[in-house]
């Protein structure tokens, strides 16, 4: 017989959950009767709009991981949403920007998954990575590599965290264009998509839900991209 989490009542930590996928999450475990810490940076109008609860941080800061854990504690589940994206080949891969993608997209989800663990007997994590695990993507190096990276310790710590603590991930494709650029533009840069479709960010959304829910699944992704993931490296071959 399966076995389903009942997210009623429970708390949650969702890290840069005031917009974009972020809200999306929240306004989901919300809807499933969860109580939403929304974490952010600087949108503190949105987050307090969203939620009672939030908490900002500096994702860059290992002080303030362990801060926002203690004030939004005690959680049963985390969701590491929150991420920094430069489109930097090797050439522009200069330490400092390098240390800051790897410190927000990495070290941190790393760091919160940790504190999590030692404040909670048993819940669920979930990690937001990218379809570009599966492909070789020259124009954002620093960023692919934390997301791969990201989906290794979705692995391992499903592993060392079981079988108190599952630990999933969702991979989406391309979702939301930019501030600013059009949607039209967005398409044409985003790539092919199999299923001619775009995942909107109610849909990652109901994959997080999903895998918060399925007691079963850990060490699990689901890629939410409509099939973009098959191509790898050939998500441009008829395009840009």
């Amino acid at each position: 017989m399966m076995s389903y989490m009942n997210l009623k009542g429970k708390r949650a930590l969702v890290t840069g959950g005031a917009v974009r996928i972020g809200r999306a999450i929240t306004e989901a475990l919300q809807a499933a009767g969860a109580e939403v810490v929304v974490h952010y940076l600087s949108s503190a109008e949105e987050a307090e709009a969203l939620s009672p609860f939030t908490v900002q941080g500096n994702l860059l800061s290992a002080d303030d991981c362990a801060r926002m854990v203690e004030k939004a504690g005690p959680l049963d589940i985390l969701v590491n949403n929150a991420s920094l994206f430069t489109k930097d080949r090797l050439a522009d891969g200069f330490p400092e920007r390098v240390l800051r993608e790897f410190q927000v997209n990495l070290f941190a989800p790393m760091e919160l998954t940790r504190l999590f663990a030692v404040q909670a007997e048993e819940g669920a994590v979930i990690n937001l990575l990218d379809r570009r695990i599966r492909a070789n993507d020259t124009k954002a190096l620093p960023y692919s590599i934390t997301k791969k990276g990201l989906e290794e310790l979705t692995k391992l710590s499903a592993l060392e965290l079981a079988p108190n603590i599952r630990v999933n991930a969702v991979a989406p494709g391309p979702i939301l264009p930019p501030p600013g650029e059009s949607g039209e533009d967005f398409a044409v840069r985003a790539g092919n998509v199999p299923l001619e479709l775009f995942p909107t960010p109610g849909n990652i959304a109901e994959a997080a839900l999903f895998l918060l829910k399925a007691d079963y699944c850990t060490g699990q992704v689901i890629y939410v991209d409509g099939g973009q993931h098959l191509l790898g490296n050939g998500v441009f071959d008829q395009g840009v």
